[in-house]
């Protein structure tokens, strides 16, 4: 699909561990917690944020919101390795502000679903792959529309952009066991976004 873009491979062992030591630390401020559905239903997955925005989910919707929702502190930074990344790949005139953070065990998985929660589509979604191998399924603009799979390994970056930017995706499941990378066992997906609207040129200056 055009607008996808799978760059396999892209962190080599060395920059992987730094990123999972990154993103674990900080969730020693920000933990790891199991959230819900605006229906009611439990997601398979825990989830943390980094950033000045954190996406979360519940009764009450789908929103970013700058603090967790378990301790009502606010999110830990973005990691600078992660921010260099974004700088490196998403072709943007702003940072990310916000890092979703999923970790999968056992189980977990990802139903189809669209990122636009975001205030601006022109910005991509950057996600991370690190640990067990994904089976990674994208669609069209339509729930209807055909989907394909392809397996994300640890250290794979891949963008959603442009035509993609709003595309259904999703995790079938994950291969136990295929990767040594989290402590624990398991996938850590890192997703980057520009939650907020770029400030205007006027308040640039």
């Amino acid at each position: 699909m055009n607008g996808f873009r799978l760059l396999a491979g892209y962190l080599d062992a060395a920059r992987q561990q730094e990123v999972v030591q990154a993103v674990l630390a900080a969730a020693s401020a920000a933990p790891f917690y199991r959230s819900e559905t605006p229906a009611g239903k439990p997601m398979s997955v825990a989830m943390t944020n980094l950033g000045a925005l954190g996406w979360v989910t519940d009764r009450n919707g789908y929103r970013y919101q700058p603090r967790h929702p378990g301790t009502d502190r606010p999110w830990p930074s973005i990691p600078d390795t992660l921010l260099q990344l974004w700088r490196e790949l998403a072709e943007a005139d702003v940072d990310a502000d916000a890092c979703l953070v999923n970790l999968y065990r056992d189980d977990a998985r990802m139903g189809l679903h669209q990122d636009r929660d975001e205030a601006d589509f022109r910005y991509p979604v950057l996600s991370v792959s690190l640990g067990d191998t994904a089976i990674f399924r994208l669609g069209g603009e339509t729930r209807r529309s055909p989907t394909r799979t392809v397996r994300l390994a640890s250290g794979d970056v891949c963008l959603l952009s442009g035509p993609a930017r709003l595309a259904f995706h999703g995790v079938d499941r994950v291969l136990a066991g295929s990767s040594r990378l989290v402590p624990g066992g398991g996938r850590l997906n890192l997703t980057l976004r520009r939650a907020l609207p770029a400030p205007s040129a006027a308040n640039a200056l």
